[in-house]
């Protein structure tokens, strides 16, 4: 929805899990349904008419599996989510703050910049899932965890990801207050350059980036 950061008008978008069994299950333990892609699509689309930057946090390990959000057109609701964020005309930073899993995290992740806290994870699937599949044994997720290069370090090597925020120690959980100061500032030096674009530069760069990916050596 709409928010303020020192002075500046802004649009949020996030998942939420919840901290406890309860919040969790209230909150489908982050895993948004075709009707929370398709608000988070029509606030994209809100954010460019009104001229606003969208700053999005990441924390799902992937969209809604369920056989009534399939019936619901969940497939449908993220790619259109994804397109809402390649067509904003205004900068988008996102932000991976825990997992960021599968089509469920891109979707709100189709950004200018992607930035990820220093132990987040981000990945087509979880290592559990893909151990699963290819090894058809779940106890090989840490090989699958591996091969997978799903750390923020490795995807900056990849150029898959923007930035690394480095977290206080003993991880963000430990300093919450420390931690999303430091988020704030990764998003804000990240955000001013791009403010100085266009809205058609900004969609021509945006997609650009995406379609870069995977055409260099090494993936």
């Amino acid at each position: 929805g709409l928010a303020r950061i020192d002075g500046r008008r802004i649009m949020l978008i996030g998942h939420e899990k919840g901290d406890d069994t309860a919040s969790r299950l209230r909150h489908n333990f982050g895993m948004a349904k075709p009707e929370g892609y398709r608000k988070a699509r029509r606030i994209m689309e809100l954010a460019g008419r009104f001229g606003l930057p969208i700053l999005s946090f990441v924390d799902t390990s992937g969209a809604f599996p369920g056989i009534e959000a399939e019936a619901r057109g969940q497939a449908e609701a993220i790619a259109r989510s994804i397109e809402a964020g390649l067509d904003a005309p205004v900068p988008f930073i996102a932000t991976i703050i825990g997992e960021g899993g599968s089509g469920g995290a891109i979707a709100l992740a189709a950004a200018d910049r992607i930035l990820m806290l220093e132990h987040a994870i981000y990945s087509v699937i979880s290592p559990e899932g893909c151990a699963t599949i290819l090894w058809r044994d779940a106890a090989m997720a840490s090989t699958a965890a591996e091969a997978l290069k799903l750390t923020a370090e490795d995807l900056k090597k990849l150029a898959l990801i923007d930035g690394v925020i480095t977290e206080p120690l003993g991880g963000a959980h430990r300093s919450p207050a420390q931690a999303m100061l430091a988020v704030g500032d990764a998003i804000w030096t990240a955000l001013e350059p791009l403010l100085e674009q266009d809205g058609a530069t900004l969609r021509i760069r945006r997609r650009e980036k995406f379609l870069e990916m995977g055409r260099g050596a090494g993936i």
